[in-house]
Order: C-alpha cells, then structure tokens, then sequence
C-alpha cells in the first residue's frame, strides 16, 4: 500500500486542509452497481468526520466515518476495488493510480481549489422539482409561498428521491419523446404529478400519463387539478387495475398498490411489453396466507414480525424472477429510508432485447424451489401470467 498517500490524506483532514476525495475505475472486486465513492470532511454534533458517499447505479448511500475509520475504509477500496483515487486539498491535489498490475503511480498538481471545504452535514441537494410548483400547492405538499409544509416533508423527499431513480433508469434507458406512462393505483397523485413535470420541464418529452385509481372521488380531484395546472398530457380515470387496457404502454408504475394488486399491475406491464416497470409493494397477504415453511427456517417463522418480513421478501424475490424470465433485467433496492416510511422497497425492471430460453427456464425452475421451501402452491403473479407448476410457461 501507498503509504505517502495516506500520510497525506490524515494531515489534510486533521490541519482542515481537505476538500474532497473521489475513488474511479473500479476493478472486477467490486460490486457492478458500486460506481465509484466520493469523501468529504463534515462537521456532526459528535465532531469532525468523513461522509463516505458510495454512488450505485440508482441510488447513494451516505455513511460517516471517524479518521480513524475513515481510513481503514480507504484502505480496502484504494488498489484492490478502484484503481484511481483523487484527493483534493487547498494546497495541492494529488492522484494515486494502479496499474493492472498493481505498481502505484503518484501524481502532484497545482490546487484546482483554494476555498475549504463546506462542512455541513445537510447541504441542499440539487433537486430536479420546483417546490413553487403550483400542483405542490394544489395537493397540499407546500404553502402559497412555495415553501414545503412540516407535516410534508416526509412526502417531499419520497417524491425527489422518486425523482432521481427515474432520472438514472431514463439516463441509460430513455423514453421516446411521445411515451405512454400508466401510474397504476395512483391514489392523491403525488408521484403521478411529480413524473409528469419532470418529464415535461426537465427532459423535454410530451408524454401523455396516465393515473388509474379505483375511487372516484381521488381520480375526479386529480384531474381537475390537472386541469386546473394545465397539464394537458395528464389524465386520472376511475377504474379498476384489473380493468385496464392501455392501447400502448411505454412505462408503468405501482406504488404501493396493496397485496395483489401489485401483481395486477406488473402483469399488465409484462403483457404490453412496457419498456420500464417500476414497483413499491404494500402489503403481501396472500404469500403470508399461504407460507409454511418446509425448512430449517421453520421455528423463525413462529415470530409474527419474522414471519412478515420472510413473506415481503419472498413475495418481492418471487416477482423480480418472474419479471426476468419474461426478458426484464431487474432491481430491487430501499426506495427511502425506514426513518421516512416503513413502505420502501422498490423493484425496477428493464426490457431486454431477448432472454434465452435456458434463462427463462432457469428463473422459472428457481420459483418452483422457492415455493416448494415454503409451502406455497402458488404466486399470484404466476397465476396471472398462466404459468404451470412445471417451470415452464404454458
């Protein structure tokens, strides 16, 4: 290990000299959805540390380390996960590089920045929606000054990080200008707004979206809104998701659309051949209904809370192999933290050109043996997609 580099690394941060920290080029150690890492000093309520932000291909994870920490963690990734590590401070920048085989190669420049670092923790995040939105207003997200309202601020961070999963989904897998969007189970049409005027003030599309919502009375007062803000691509009907038909169907949503009704909505996603498919589950009913372990896992399942937890990952795991053998690559990640709301897992699926035979069978035969550990006779999303007990489709 390069031990100059480290030398330098803790005496920019103990004199407060360090601005950043950025480790590129991963190596074939790493994790495929780990991009890189970014560091930067901050200052917390328990004193100086360093914000170790590790950036996936669609999401961020923040984490604080002490110096000490810090550096241990630098440690691991420096060579063997990245092969590039930039380290800036007000006095001069410098970069460590490995070569394939190993041989670090150590470079000085000039400072490219003379200002200390900003160390707060909180700094405000580049958003991709306008709080002095009027529909914000409209669905009492902000006042009429377009400030965020306390009892929204929960909701305010789900809708932007909402926002960036879509942005990186559409950066590597981007929507023809004319997409047709179906937002299944929409309910106050939060998500549903915020989709449609990213994708129209911040992309550029026209896009015509839909929110489909089984009570009346939540769709009729989503389309006045949307009157009323003069979205004209953006409708709301009252109907059943189990009823709808879309005559095209580029992307589809189901955010938290309870128990089966996920598996509605991803199965009509899965039929009209929906080129982006993103999913929050609610509830899982009818997996925990029907789940008796069959397993050493058996006396876990005693415990109600374990019990419930087994049931959301099975119900979601199922899904997303499911989604696969039906040529989707898919995701599933935290959508927000637990510390804004317990409903936070999403499940996101890309079309692929074509999945071999040998893959879908494969993905199939996986389901059977889950099942089988577990007792389950079926998924409801098997059922909707007519799918045998074999392994195969029928």
């Amino acid at each position: 290990m390069f031990e100059p580099f480290f030398a330098v690394f803790r005496e920019a941060f103990e004199r407060g000299t360090l601005i950043k920290c950025t480790l590129s080029r991963p190596t074939g150690e790493v994790t495929a959805e780990l991009k890189n890492v970014y560091l930067r000093p901050v200052l917390l309520k328990k004193g100086p540390r360093i914000a170790f932000t590790y950036r996936f291909a669609t999401r961020d994870e923040v984490k604080n380390f002490t110096l000490q920490e810090a550096e241990a963690q630098l440690r691991a990734l420096t060579g063997r996960q990245f092969r590039q590590v930039d380290l800036f401070t007000v006095e001069q920048d410098y970069t460590l590089s490995f070569a394939k085989g190993g041989k670090p190669l150590w470079q000085t420049k000039p400072a490219s920045h003379s200002q200390p670092a900003d160390l707060s923790h909180d700094r405000t995040k580049k958003r991709l929606l306008n709080s002095s939105a009027p529909w914000l207003h409209a669905l009492g997200i902000t006042n009429h000054r377009g400030e965020v309202l306390p009892s929204a601020q929960d909701k305010w961070k789900q809708i932007n990080k909402y926002l960036e999963i879509v942005e990186s989904l559409l950066r590597t897998h981007p929507l023809p200008s004319d997409a047709h969007i179906a937002d299944m189970g929409s309910g106050k049409g939060y998500l549903t707004f915020a989709l449609y005027d990213f994708l129209t003030h911040h992309l550029g599309l026209t896009p015509t979206v839909t929110g489909v919502e089984q009570r009346k009375s939540l769709a009729d007062f989503c389309q006045e809104v949307a009157r009323k803000v003069g979205f004209a691509g953006l409708h709301f009907i009252a109907q059943d998701i189990a009823d709808y038909r879309p005559a095209r169907l580029d992307m589809l949503i189901a955010l938290h659309a309870c128990d089966t009704a996920t598996d509605l909505a991803l199965a009509t996603g899965i039929r009209h051949h929906a080129r982006i498919i993103l999913a929050a589950p609610c509830c899982h009913k009818q997996v925990r209904q029907d789940m008796k372990a069959q397993n050493e896992l058996m006396p876990l399942l005693r415990y109600g809370i374990l019990e419930e937890r087994q049931a959301e990952i099975l119900t979601d795991g199922i899904r997303a192999l499911l989604l696969e053998a039906n040529s989707y690559k898919t995701n599933v990640f935290e959508f927000v933290s637990t510390e804004h709301t317990a409903k936070n897992l999403l499940i996101t699926a890309v079309a692929t050109p074509y999945t071999s035979a040998k893959h879908r069978v494969a993905a199939l035969r996986q389901v059977e043996q889950i099942k089988a550990s577990f007792g389950l006779k079926e998924h409801y999303l098997e059922r909707l997609l007519n799918y045998s007990s074999e392994g195969d489709g029928s």
